[in-house]
């Protein structure tokens, strides 16, 4: 009977690590990405429950249920009333926030199941690749659980994860590579001392204060990269801890996370003109460019009727979202000007720079929540040639990425791909003032001849642009 449920296990398994493929296959594509979405969890509850099985199928705790399954249907319980609040409660500002805090959660998870395990086993000789295994997922886990949390600090621009690290770069990355060094160290103690309890403290102890000397430098305009790479380390701890606990599926699925993390992350990159190695050692994005005042010294405003005429005359409307649309959460009113737009005969198309807000698809995600057509929706490579056949381009609080700086040598965006917002014959930017986006640098396109500015909520100006069109 054993044996048959070993393998009835492993059929399950390998069931959920397919599930997971063919997931990640699916979200390739916004049209499929809710699909792909409901395979993963499918694959997730399959590995649980036969985890579960596994539980009450060992010899080893069968002698006392009790405890290990009133743990599990516990934390079971404590995951899903959390996991339910969140989900009905976070805005889709916070949405970054939550992401970085699962990926610091997943990290945690990973250093407290390989702890676990080491430590269980600790009165026999473990294999070298186990323990090897097990420091890897403590190092990655600490740095991914304290990194995250850094960075959903300085997502929320709490004031405490602003402060940067009062020390040379030099010295900073010198400081790293140390405690880098200390943790190989640690892993190289519990193989040839057998002492893995100190050392595996030690290793998780350097690993949290790497998460926080690495991060802590990087400016707000990286967070996107940032968000990436750290859902690639969450993958690879729980991959690392997939060997120590002998468990194939979570071996695989870790590995799925931290390929298509470490993909995101490079493509993000590449998007940000940043590069890995310096994401990697927190190379940051932090600015000390000093801003012009003298940039905005032409600046046009404009009110929503006379953006509703420009509207009214345009064959062709862009709009151009940033993060500010999703603090407002103008994407409906958006959503429902564009119709008024359409049914005047005009086309209407969505610029998305890939990393329009704070994290990776945010844009994507706010407009598929106000059913935007996903055909609509305009890469960076698509709609930049096409720019100057644009009658109007309405920017909804982007910034930095329509920026023309970038193309300038010798600012904090120099090199970055923008959106050529400015090549449209006409250029409305809603915001609520001239202050600069994460970058921390003046915006020229406001003060272009073709630009002018409407101050205001996003959502309200938006809606008071449709109640001015419907006018006419």
């Amino acid at each position: 009977m054993v044996e048959l449920n070993t393998v009835i296990f492993d059929l399950l398994y390998l069931l959920s690590a397919i599930l997971f493929i063919m997931g990640i296959k699916k979200m390739s594509h916004p049209r499929s990405a809710v699909l792909g979405n409901l395979l993963g969890v499918l694959g997730m509850l399959i590995a649980a429950g036969v985890s579960f099985a596994i539980t009450l199928d060992s010899e080893a705790i069968q002698a006392s249920l009790t405890l290990p399954i009133g743990t599990i249907i516990g934390a079971i319980f404590v995951g899903t009333f959390f996991g339910t609040m969140l989900a009905t409660r976070v805005q889709m500002t916070e949405m970054p926030q939550l992401v970085a805090i699962f990926n610091g959660v997943g990290g945690l998870a990973s250093v407290l199941v390989a702890a676990a395990s080491l430590k269980a086993s600790a009165e026999s000789v473990l294999p070298v690749e186990v323990l090897v295994a097990g420091g890897l997922s403590g190092l990655i886990g600490a740095v991914t659980f304290i990194g995250s949390g850094v960075a959903a600090g300085k997502l929320q621009e709490l004031a405490f994860f602003k402060k940067s690290i009062p020390l040379p770069d030099v010295v900073r990355h010198l400081l790293n590579l140390l405690m880098l060094f200390g943790c190989i160290w640690c892993i190289y103690s519990m193989i040839t001392t057998g002492n893995v309890t100190i050392y595996f403290i030690g290793i998780c102890l350097l690993g949290s204060a790497l998460g926080y000397t690495l991060t802590t430098p990087i400016g707000g305009a990286d967070m996107p990269v940032v968000i990436a790479l750290l859902n690639s380390y969450s993958g690879l701890a729980a991959a690392a801890t997939g060997f120590v606990v002998d468990q194939p599926v979570l071996i695989i699925s870790g590995s799925l996370v931290g390929a298509s993390g470490i993909i995101l992350t490079s493509l993000m990159c590449k998007a940000m003109n940043r590069s890995l190695l310096n994401v990697l050692f927190g190379g940051g994005a932090a600015s000390s460019y000093e801003e012009d005042e003298a940039v905005y010294a032409t600046v046009k405003r404009t009110t929503a009727e006379d953006v509703a005429v420009m509207v009214d005359f345009a064959d062709r409307v862009v709009f151009v979202p940033g993060y500010g649309m999703a603090v407002a959460q103008a994407q409906n009113a958006v959503s429902d000007l564009a119709k008024l737009i359409e049914e005047r005969g005009a086309t209407v198309e969505y610029a998305i720079h890939p990393v329009a807000g704070r994290m990776p698809g945010h844009m994507n995600v706010l407009l598929a929540e106000a059913d935007v057509d996903y055909e609509q929706l305009k890469t960076l490579e698509e709609i930049n040639p096409a720019f100057d056949e644009v009658d109007i381009a309405i920017v909804i609080g982007a910034n930095d990425v329509v920026n023309p700086e970038a193309r300038k040598e010798g600012t904090p965006i120099s090199g970055m791909p923008i959106l050529n917002v400015d090549a449209a014959r006409q250029v409305v930017i809603i915001k609520r003032s001239l202050s600069p986006g994460y970058a921390g640098i003046a915006n020229p396109l406001f003060a272009a001849e073709n630009s002018s500015m409407l101050f205001g909520d996003g959502k309200a100006m938006i809606q008071d642009i449709s109640t001015a069109l419907k006018e006419f």
